[in-house]
C-alpha cells in the first residue's frame, strides 16, 4: 500500500530502508528525544533498525499501528516518518517527524493530509483523529490547524480516591502538551 501526494510517497518500510530510517533518526536524535523517546530507544544503532522495521511490518498485519516512511517522489530521498495508531471508540492518533532539512517546505502538511484520508478510509475507519504536540511547537500546531484539526482539552482520567496529589507535586514540571482533533466529515 502506497499513499501518493503531488510531491511525496508514503509507504510501509521495507528491510532495505534500514539505513535511511536510522540515518534520519540518528541525525535528529536531539530534536526527537522529547517526542519520540521510544523510537530512539528502540533504534540506538543501525544494527537495531531492521528489527524495528520488522516490528512495524508485524503491526501493519495486526492493524495495531500503521507506520509509513516519507519519501520525496522525484528523488526518492527519505525524509521522515508518519504513523497512525488506532485507539478506542473510533479514535486514532497520528504522529510524524521530518528530517531537519525537510522542515518548512510543506511536506508535513502533505503527508498529514494523506494520512488523514487513510485514517478516515476503509482500512481504519476512524471517526476522530488526534495529534498531540508540545505547546511550544508552533509549526506542528500550524500544520494541524491547516488540515482542519482544532484544539481540544485532553480527556482527564479519573484519579482513584486514594490518590495523593501532593506525592506528584515534587516531580519536575513536564512540558504542556496540546491535543488537536479532527472529526470525520462527508468527503473525508
Amino acid at each position: 500500500m502506497v499513499l501518493e501526494t503531488p510531491r511525496l510517497l508514503l509507504r510501509p518500510y521495507e528491510p532495505t530502508d534500514a539505513a535511511a530510517f536510522f540515518g534520519v533518526l540518528d541525525q535528529s536524535r536531539e530534536r526527537l528525544k522529547a517526542s519520540f523517546p521510544d523510537r530512539l530507544r528502540a533504534v540506538p544503532t543501525l544494527a537495531q533498525a531492521p528489527a524495528q522495521l520488522a516490528a512495524f511490518a508485524d503491526d501493519w498485519r495486526t492493524g495495531r499501528f500503521y507506520v509509513l516512511g516519507i519519501w520525496i517522489r522525484e528523488s526518492l530521498e527519505y525524509i521522515g516518518d508518519i504513523c497512525l495508531m488506532p485507539q478506542r471508540r473510533g479514535q486514532a492518533e497520528i504522529g510524524y517527524y521530518l528530517a531537519a532539512e525537510a522542515e518548512g517546505q510543506g511536506y508535513a502538511r502533505e503527508a498529514l493530509a494523506a494520512m488523514c484520508r487513510f485514517g478516515f478510509g476503509r482500512q481504519v475507519e476512524a471517526q476522530r483523529l488526534l495529534i498531540r504536540c508540545f505547546a511550544d511547537n508552533a509549526r506542528a500546531q500550524a500544520v494541524a490547524r491547516a488540515l482542519g484539526f482544532t484544539l481540544q482539552e485532553p480527556e482527564q482520567p479519573e484519579a482513584p480516591a486514594w490518590f495523593r496529589f501532593n506525592f506528584w507535586d515534587s516531580k519536575p514540571p513536564t512540558p504542556t502538551i496540546l491535543h488537536f482533533v479532527r472529526h470525520w466529515a462527508a468527503g473525508d
